[in-house]
């Protein structure tokens, strides 16, 4: 068997791993612009976020089953050809219905690709060099969403908002073309496809959003939305039933018995939900109140989008000095905070220089959860379930923001819209709110996680069920 080469694999796996952190973002500071390109309102925009997170966040866990089976490097791939052609298919669309089918896609590739950066990367590192390796990973994430904001709003304002989805067909290509020479193949433990789960979560996560999206506009009582959201909890509560007996569950309901893993991803879908849900709505506020140009916009959120970057070399000291329990509290409150100095300054003819502390004070908090959320979610799961808590701890913070768009974008349309700049504020004022008790309310929530994580192999969940007796 070909031998991996280290240097080629994070050539192949870096660069995608930031074209698909990249379109995380890349699209908020377009969404003015598809919105009268288009022709559609609010709930078309959040679906255009919506379609591709929530694909994405349903998909990890199983893809990286699929992959385990049938070969890494071929899924990889095949994943970056879906999203690649699928990122034609968005470019090309003429309405928002097929700009969203594409999208949907678009993010069933990502969620195959992105797991499988990390898992070829650290299969092609020897031990000793895989900590920088993986720094290196977390570097190109970092990047991606950094730059997001700012490469959409500069190729929205002088190309057209078509090739931030151009832009991947190229760099896609190449990789197509370099990946079956540069990468090695490698397969896990061969594991079932939980295509019964994947199918209940898909459902019920589908129906409790469509609801949400489309309350205010068809009624909260009525049938279409009440229908949706009732199905679609049914659904959830099948899923769980079902991985409760499944015999190769997708999602081990056992993990969430260690009360540190239950509570850091709770929280983790709360602050994507807070965090996220806000973003999307003041980006717009920005373009359309404040009437930034694109790339304007995505500049003058740098304070927030980049600070991650600057912050996250300060968690690891932070950690050794007060432990995770203490970084994730301050985080958290960091964000909140920054969230009501939002809501407690933005009117229609706000200046920029009173939005920048708020900006500086929720991108410190995000620097500062993101590295003791993972390293939790990872210290109470077993050793043997790593991949699998890994890929939960991801999956739960992209819900959140499909909830916090849907949720927050609810509340927005409820009290405000887009006839106005005071319409606006005055949607966009409760969603804030709404967002900094929400994070708020996380923050609070870590004091339920334990001090200290486990010692490496120390149980971390309840015991296994005794076994049953064989079945003839």
């Amino acid at each position: 068997m070909q031998k991996p080469h280290p240097i080629r694999t994070f050539v192949i796996t870096g660069i995608a791993l930031f074209m698909v952190a990249l379109d995380n973002l890349i699209v908020t500071n377009a969404l003015p612009e598809i919105r009268v390109d288009l022709d559609t309102g609010l709930e078309g925009l959040e679906w255009t976020v919506n379609a591709y997170t929530l694909t994405f966040a349903v998909l990890l866990l199983p893809a990286s089953a699929i992959a385990d089976r049938y070969g890494r490097r071929r899924l990889f791939i095949g994943g970056l050809a879906v999203f690649t052609l699928a990122s034609a298919g968005a470019a090309l669309a003429p309405g928002i219905g097929t700009l969203i089918a594409a999208r949907a896609v678009q993010g069933a590739g990502g969620a195959v690709v992105l797991p499988l950066t990390l898992t070829l990367l650290a299969a092609a590192v020897p031990p000793a060099r895989r900590g920088v390796a993986i720094a290196a990973w977390s570097t190109m994430s970092g990047l991606g969403v950094a730059l997001g904001p700012v490469l959409g709003g500069a190729i929205t304002e002088y190309a057209a908002w078509q090739w931030i989805f151009w832009i991947n067909v190229p760099v896609g290509a190449v990789l197509l073309a370099l990946a079956p020479g540069f990468l090695t193949e490698s397969r896990g433990a061969a594991r079932r496809l939980d295509a019964p789960g994947t199918l209940l979560v898909t459902g019920g996560l589908l129906g409790v959003v469509l609801g949400l999206v489309r309350g205010n506009e068809h009624g909260w009582t009525s049938g279409q939305v009440l229908g949706s959201i009732v199905l679609g909890a049914v659904l959830l509560a099948a899923f769980v039933g079902y991985e409760l007996r499944a015999r190769e569950p997708m999602l081990p309901m056992r993990l969430f018995r260690a009360r540190g893993f239950a509570v850091v991803n709770a929280v983790m879908l709360a602050m994507g939900a807070g965090m996220f849900g806000a973003t999307f709505l003041l980006v717009q506020f920005l373009q359309g109140v404040n009437h930034m140009s694109p790339l304007e916009t995505g500049i003058r959120t740098l304070p927030w989008t980049a600070m991650p970057i600057l912050v996250a070399p300060l968690t690891a000291p932070l950690i050794a000095r007060l432990g995770v329990r203490a970084v994730l509290t301050l985080a958290l409150a960091s964000q909140a905070a920054g969230l009501a100095w939002l809501a407690s300054v933005i009117s229609p003819d706000v200046t920029y220089g009173a939005l920048v502390p708020a900006f500086v004070l929720a991108g410190t908090g995000m620097g500062l959860f993101f590295p003791p959320a993972a390293r939790s979610a990872l210290g109470f799961a077993p050793p043997e379930m790593a991949g699998v808590a890994s890929g939960v701890s991801n999956a739960a913070r992209q819900l959140g923001t499909v909830f916090g768009i849907a949720v927050l974008g609810a509340v927005f349309s409820a009290r405000g819209g887009f006839t106005s700049p005071q319409a606006f504020t005055d949607g966009l004022l409760p969603a804030l709110w709404i967002a900094a008790g929400l994070i708020a309310a996380a923050a609070l929530a870590t004091l339920a996680i334990p001090a200290h994580l486990p010692v490496q192999g120390e149980a971390v969940s309840a015991p296994a069920p005794a076994p049953t007796k064989a079945r003839r």
